[in-house]
This record gives structure tokens, C-alpha cells and sequence, in this order.
């Protein structure tokens, strides 16, 4: 038995398993081409990207966009035939360069949340105007609700006739920032199970417009081949999952982040209020405790990193304090985290991970076989 394939238009994945972009630094060339080597798809995440470049404080546009094309083209060679994605979110300074710049790179796929990602056609079809080439990445929005799915649907059609490739749904039990309202993140209704049914739903008279499948895959607090099992089970063509792949030996960011996670429990967990106005799921530590107790982290934005962010009414830079846990700099800031992150026990290979993965879901539907002939 073996996993299904994920097809998003004509780009098959062998295993239906999206990597989810994580940001700062958390997931760039490196664990996005070990995903992708694996069958599944590695995606960079483009917040920040450029924080190694020595200009990014003078030059954060110039920084992070070159940054931006070194990580894709150091993905693409390790990848080889593998799939590439970009994750790049809405709320981002940069978004429409940034997307413009994974396009002309010719990435597999730009994933695309935190806000609704209106402008994602029209970026892509300026960009094939100007290379004059019909460019062929597949763009797909990041939604936390069957309608928000049908507000995108709509507006793409409307305005460029055209429809997204694949949606993600991203759960309450997500790492980082979440697109829940504090009181719904532990409501039941707003769960995956229900979540997933309602996207499938939400996508099916898109469907018939667009003549070809539009796949939904599942997100936050999947965790195990089981998990994935299940999520296939409610509709969803694949999964997103993004804490498991922090412990690897291929992730990214420093060793001694990855070890916040190993030493994690569950009582750990907390949400916070971010800067940008958003609840986040992250690992609590001094620096949460400071802030939550009035503290404060006067800056000069040098970044200008978020459009949502207000400098002069926040208490402290989250760019900062996310590239400075990536470091492994936990004392100067947090570490985003899914709701599941006490269950991991230690780092392993992606490829590790991933045949860890199959074992599980194969289990299950032996399982399953054994109780449907019962």
C-alpha cells in the first residue's frame, strides 16, 4: 500500500504531502529540497528571507528579493526533478514583488494566506506579459474557511477568468499566525474534520466551471500517517504539515530552535497576540512572559517587513524576535509551534520522516481493512 499521489493540475507529487512554508528562515532551500527529493513538495518561505544579506537594513527590497532568487535556484538544483513551492504571505511589504520574482523563477507553485490573495492572477499575468512566455506555476490561496474559498473564487473569476489551481486549508491547530477569531481556535466547529468537508464542498460548482479537479489539502495539527489517512478520508487530496518537519536534520534554522521543540511538553503551548494583530500558536519562554507583563522592545523598523505592522503602537519587532529564535537566540525571542509539537521526541531525516509517515498510513489502513471485514 502506498500513498496516493497530489495532483494540482499537471504537477503530480508522488506523496500527498505539502511541506508548509515557515517562517523566518525556518524552511528555505534546505528542508524545502529534501521534501521535494522525497516526492513531496518543499516550499521556501519567503518572510525575511533576506536577514543574511548584508545590505537588507539599507536595501530590503533589493535583499530580499535577491535572497529570495538564491534560495529558489539552491532548491531547484538540490531538488532535481522535484516540486518547489514559495510560500508568500499577503500581509507582506513585498508581496507582489516577491510573487512576481517566484514567478519569473519559474517555481512549481506560490502558496499564498495570511489575508486574501486577490491580486495573485493579476501578478501572474503581468509576469507572463513581461518574460512573454506562458509561465505555468500553479498559485494557491491559504484559507481558513469554505467561504473565503468562495470569496476568492469569485473574485479571480470575475476579474481575471481564471480560478486557483488548489486551495490549502489551514486549521485552528496551525503553528504561528492563525486566521481564527481567540474564541474559535479551540471551538469544535472550527476543527479540521469540520473544516475539510467544507472546503470540499465550497470547491465542487468551481469545479464544473473550471472543467478540472481544484484539490483541497488539509492543514494544521496534522502530525502522523494516520493523521493523513483521516484527512484523505474527509476529502482532502493532501496535507500540509509543518512542525514535524522542523526536526529534521535538513530544517533550516539553528540546532538549538529545533531543540525548543524536542524538549517541548504540551503544557508549553500558548497563544499569544502578535504585533500584526493576529492570535499565533508558539512555545512560551521569558521573552512571552516579559511582553504579556507589559514589557516592551522599543525599535526603528528597518525591515519594514509587514503592511499590517505599527511601529509606534506594537511592543516589539516580530521580525526581530523570529529571526532571532531562528539563530537559536531564544532569550531575544519565541518560537512559533503546531498544537502537537510536545509529541516530538527527537530530530530525524526528512527522509526518515517521511518513510515514518508511510508506515503510519499504511497501519491505519490495515486497520481499517481489518474492521471493515469484521
Amino acid at each position: 500500500m502506498s500513498f496516493p499521489v497530489l495532483q494540482i493540475g499537471d504537477l503530480v507529487a508522488p506523496k500527498p504531502i505539502v511541506q508548509g512554508g515557515m517562517g523566518v528562515g525556518i524552511s528555505l532551500s534546505g528542508l524545502a529540497s529534501a521534501v521535494a527529493r522525497e516526492g513531496g513538495i518543499g516550499v521556501i518561505a519567503a518572510a525575511m528571507i533576506g536577514m543574511r544579506e548584508p545590505d537588507v537594513a539599507k536595501n530590503p527590497i533589493e535583499a530580499n528579493l535577491r535572497a529570495l532568487r538564491h534560495e529558489i535556484r539552491k532548491a531547484r538544483e538540490a531538488a532535481g526533478a522535484g516540486i518547489i513551492g514559495v510560500n508568500v504571505m499577503v500581509a507582506l511589504t513585498l508581496f507582489a514583488e516577491q510573487v512576481r520574482t517566484a514567478i519569473e523563477e519559474k517555481v512549481d507553485v506560490v502558496f499564498s494566506g495570511a489575508g486574501l490573495p486577490f491580486d495573485l492572477p493579476r501578478i501572474f499575468n503581468e509576469t507572463c506579459e513581461r518574460k512573454k512566455e506562458e509561465l505555468k506555476t500553479k498559485l494557491v490561496p491559504i484559507v481558513s474557511s469554505g467561504r473565503a474559498a468562495i470569496v476568492i473564487a469569485k473574485k479571480w473569476l470575475a476579474r481575471h477568468g481564471r480560478l486557483p489551481d488548489a486551495f490549502v486549508v489551514e486549521g485552528p491547530r496551525a503553528g504561528g499566525h492563525l486566521g481564527f477569531a481567540p474564541e474559535h481556535i479551540d471551538d469544535p466547529e472550527y476543527a479540521l474534520d469540520k473544516l475539510v468537508p467544507q472546503l470540499t464542498e465550497a470547491v465542487k460548482p468551481f469545479e464544473d466551471k473550471a472543467g478540472r479537479p481544484i484539490p483541497v489539502i488539509a492543514g494544521g495539527g496534522v502530525y502522523s500517517g494516520e493523521d493523513i489517512a483521516r484527512c484523505l478520508d474527509l476529502g482532502a487530496a493532501g496535507v500540509q504539515m509543518g512542525t514535524r518537519f522542523v526536526a529534521t536534520h535538513e530544517c533550516d534554522a539553528d540546532e538549538r530552535f529545533k531543540q525548543t521543540y524536542i524538549n517541548a511538553r504540551a503544557e508549553d503551548v500558548t497563544i499569544i497576540k502578535s504585533p500584526v494583530g493576529m492570535p499565533g500558536r508558539a512555545l512560551t519562554n521569558g521573552f512571552i512572559e516579559s511582553m504579556r507583563e507589559g514589557g516592551k522592545k522599543p525599535f526603528k523598523c528597518v525591515f519594514k517587513c509587514l503592511s499590517t505592522c505599527d511601529q509606534h503602537n506594537v511592543p516589539y519587532c516580530i521580525a526581530s524576535a523570529l529571526i532571532n529564535a531562528m539563530k537559536g537566540n531564544l532569550e531575544r525571542g519565541f518560537a512559533f509551534c503546531g498544537a502537537n509539537v510536545g509529541r516530538v521526541d527527537r530530530i530525524v531525516s526528512v527522509h526518515e520522516l517521511m518513510t515514518q509517515l508511510q508506515d503510519e498510513f499504511n497501519a491505519f489502513r490495515a486497520r481499517q481493512a481489518v474492521a471493515e471485514s469484521m
